[in-house]
């Protein structure tokens, strides 16, 4: 008799949903990939892998070539009104502010792409239009028209996912923060060194600039505000808005919003956090940000996409047809410890890190500058321990012979 695979739908393309389709395919999965933007999206933020997230990538056999990808970060800097050092974190822990494996989204999402198992397909250009769960399938019509049948769909579309909220409705919880912050690619510079460079100003806003390993520099405007959402509007006003609101920000405020009215690979995003009380119903479930976005306030979301990808694999990889509601289950209650602790943020946050008046931004510098000192920088370097799981991870069936 035929043993016939099972088969899994897998929305999103970014870290969360190849890592996940790598993991499946690596047991014995056919896995689809559909990504609704036609191509590969290339370049992206700084991201780190953190924690447990550093087992499962040496698991995939990745940590060699994210190596060779690194952004070269030396550590992170904090620097006063007139743009100078005034506190330093180098790289002396693997999870410190700047992380041991530091690397752009899109180099991540490309590594992992290019190593996966023979049974994974990534179609772009496509996505989900209808779902039906049958109980004993899942009946998906996708926007080209194809409609396909699946043992599992798995939810993969970041923070703001329609096919979750098509599913889960009022499920879903929100929570926003009240902090916008736009990132972009500008030119370097020679006064631009290799260190993630933080600089506060009154009003609540923040500028960053980190470097590459593509002669460019990663830049990050942020700013609070329960009233504002740049993200809902047009880039074009969205960039009118940055330039008012850093117009007397100082430092290199000018230079960043140069930059990014030249470059077109700005984001804006307003920050959301995820909750779901289940990330799963029936024969779908949801994993990375679409299930529980924990910010950049959080820490640590690339680390814990990564993590949730291997933990569903692995339950996944030893239940039978029958089973997989009860995979699901287990998937959910290893997470949830790791993502509840990342998701509590500090009373006051995001306000106490950006902080409105001249007064909170001097306790903010002189704050880090105290942190920076000797045997309180291990501890300060502390805040970057996410995704550390207090437990092992789960084994995993893994295919034999499988590309």
């Amino acid at each position: 008799m035929t043993v016939t695979a099972p088969r899994a739908l897998v929305s999103g393309a970014s870290i969360a949903g190849l890592s996940t389709a790598f993991w499946l395919g690596r047991a014995g999965w056919d896995v689809q990939v559909v990504e609704r933007f036609g191509a590969f999206r290339d370049g992206g933020q700084n991201i780190d892998v953190r924690g447990a997230a550093r087992e499962v990538l040496d698991r995939m056999g990745l940590a060699e070539a994210v190596r060779r990808q690194s952004t070269t970060e030396e550590g992170t800097s904090v620097l006063d009104g007139a743009g100078r050092v005034i506190a330093r974190f180098p790289v002396e822990d693997p999870d410190g502010p700047t992380a041991e494996l530091e690397i752009l989204r899109g180099d991540l999402a490309r590594v992992i792409l290019d190593q996966l198992p023979d049974r994974v397909c990534v179609r772009y250009g496509e996505q989900i239009e209808t779902v039906r769960d049958e109980g004993s399938h899942v009946e998906v019509t996708l926007r080209s028209g194809a409609v396909a049948q699946y043992d599992l769909l798995i939810i993969a579309e970041g923070v703001r996912s329609r096919t979750r909220d098509l599913v889960f409705g009022s499920a879903v919880s929100r929570r926003e923060l009240g902090l916008t912050m736009a990132y972009g690619t500008i030119p370097r510079t020679a006064d631009d060194d290799r260190w993630w460079r933080w600089y506060s100003a009154p009003g609540g806003r923040q500028i960053t600039l980190r470097p590459d390993n593509r002669g460019t520099a990663r830049a990050t405007l942020a700013f609070t505000s329960r009233e504002q959402n740049l993200a809902d509007l047009p880039l074009d006003q969205a960039r009118a808005e940055l330039r008012r609101t850093f117009q007397d920000a100082g430092w290199q405020a000018d230079r960043v919003v140069a930059g990014f009215e030249s470059f077109d690979d700005v984001y804006v995003d307003h920050l959301t956090q995820i909750r779901l009380t289940s990330w799963s119903k029936g024969r779908i479930c949801v994993t990375g940000d679409a299930a529980w976005c924990v910010t950049p306030l959080g820490g640590g979301g690339t680390s814990l996409a990564m993590v949730g990808a291997y933990v569903l694999a692995a339950y996944l990889s030893r239940a039978q047809f029958a089973e997989l509601g009860a995979a699901l289950a287990r998937y959910e209650a290893w997470m949830r410890p790791l993502i509840e602790d990342a998701q509590k943020l500090p009373p006051g946050t995001p306000g106490l890190f950006y902080p409105r008046s001249e007064v909170g931004v001097r306790v903010l510098r002189l704050a880090a500058r105290i942190g920076s000192l000797g045997v309180l920088r291990k501890l300060t370097s502390r805040i970057g321990h996410v995704a550390r799981a207090g437990q092992a991870l789960p084994s995993m069936n893994i295919e034999q012979n499988v590309r």
